[in-house]
């Protein structure tokens, strides 16, 4: 077993393969992108083609500002409860509006929902990426001391 390089924090550096296998093993994900004077995060399905994270939205939506060449973030992650171990992915990048008509079609037969349900006037939108970085959290039960609510609750 190849050992990766480690954080500041002792978290696991994930090579780029790695970041978009852990990527594609998810449905959901988040966008995080400026609109209307604010930072917003929204989930939402996606994919993975290649090195671009796809997801669908619908004309109207908050996600639907985000289709020409704007700049956003992308998390995906997964976490396990029972072990304390987990992984996120971050990709930042620009988006895009899909508008090939082939490749649109090509996209609606994959039947990949918006969030929020069907879309009347579904659009897809593309990152492509400027950075993709990952981390995976190895935590030893030893060395975990995890509190509970009413601990939390009581400080």
């Amino acid at each position: 077993m190849t050992v990766q390089p480690t954080d500041h924090a002792g978290l696991e550096i994930l090579p780029f393969a790695d970041c978009l296998r852990l990527l594609e093993s998810v449905p959901i994900g988040r966008v995080g992108f400026f609109a209307d004077g604010e930072i917003v995060i929204l989930p939402v399905n996606h994919l993975v083609q290649g090195q671009d994270v796809v997801f669908r939205t619908s004309t109207g939506s908050k996600l639907s500002s985000v289709g020409g060449r704007h700049l956003v973030g992308f998390e995906a992650d997964e976490y396990d409860i029972e072990t304390h171990s987990g992984w996120s992915v971050v990709v930042s990048g620009f988006t895009e509006e899909i508008e090939s008509d082939a490749e649109v079609r090509q996209l609606n037969d994959l039947a990949l929902q918006p969030w929020g349900g069907a879309a009347d006037d579904p659009h897809w939108i593309r990152i492509r990426p400027t950075s993709v970085t990952g981390r995976r959290a190895h935590v030893q039960e030893a060395t975990y001391n995890r509190p509970t609510w009413n601990s939390r609750l009581a400080r």
